[in-house]
C-alpha cells in the first residue's frame, strides 16, 4: 500500500492512496451517478442516517461538493481492475481532538473484505496526517459486521452512546 503526499493538515486535500485490490480518491462530481447507483439501496441509506431515501443523484452531487468543506472528505473506493465504484469512506474533523470516519460498500462488493481494506487504508493515510487525533466512528451494537469491522482494525467500545440514534462511539487511539 502506498499514499499519495499530501500538502497541508486539512482534509480538503487528504491524499489518495492505492491497496492490494483498490483505488481510492476523493469523490468528484463526474461521479455522481456511480455515487447514485452504489448508494440508492435500503440496506445502506437505512444504515446511514444522514442518506435520504431514495438517494437521488441530486442527493449525491450535495454529498459530493460538501467534501470541498476543510472539515469533511468522501472518498471513493474504485477496483483498481475496472475503476468501479464499490464503496465510500467519509473523514469529518471533530474538533482539534478527533477525526470521525464512517463507510459504506454496495451489495455486490460486501463481504469480500473490501470495506475493511478501504477502511484500513484511510485510517492510515488519518493516522500519518493527525498522529495526535483519536479516530472515531458510530456504529449500531447490531451491526455485526460494522462493529466486528471497526474491531479487527483497533477500535473499542468507549462506552458512551454516539450522537446519531442507536448508536455507541468506537474510538481508535492515536498510535
Amino acid at each position: 500500500m502506498f499514499f499519495r503526499r499530501a500538502r497541508s493538515d486539512s482534509l480538503c486535500d487528504l491524499p489518495g492512496l492505492e491497496t492490494a485490490r483498490l483505488s481510492i480518491d476523493v469523490l468528484i462530481p463526474g461521479d455522481a451517478e456511480a455515487l447514485r447507483s452504489l448508494t440508492d439501496d435500503p440496506a445502506i441509506t437505512g444504515a446511514v442516517d444522514f442518506l435520504p431515501a431514495p438517494f437521488t443523484l441530486e442527493d449525491a452531487r450535495r454529498l459530493i461538493a460538501s467534501g470541498r468543506r476543510r472539515e469533511d472528505r468522501f472518498f471513493g473506493a474504485r477496483t483498481r481492475e475496472g475503476r468501479t465504484l464499490v464503496g465510500v469512506v467519509g473523514t469529518h474533523l471533530r474538533g482539534t481532538e478527533a477525526v470521525e470516519i464512517g463507510y459504506w460498500v454496495g451489495g455486490a462488493a460486501r463481504g469480500r473484505g473490501l470495506a475493511t481494506e478501504a477502511v484500513s487504508g484511510i485510517l492510515g493515510s488519518l493516522s500519518l496526517r493527525f498522529p495526535a487525533r483519536t479516530i472515531v466512528a458510530e456504529c449500531r451494537p447490531g451491526n455485526v459486521a460494522s462493529w466486528g469491522l471497526l474491531t479487527k482494525l483497533g477500535f473499542r467500545d468507549t462506552g458512551e452512546e454516539g450522537h446519531r440514534p442507536g448508536r455507541r462511539l468506537m474510538a481508535r487511539r492515536a498510535i
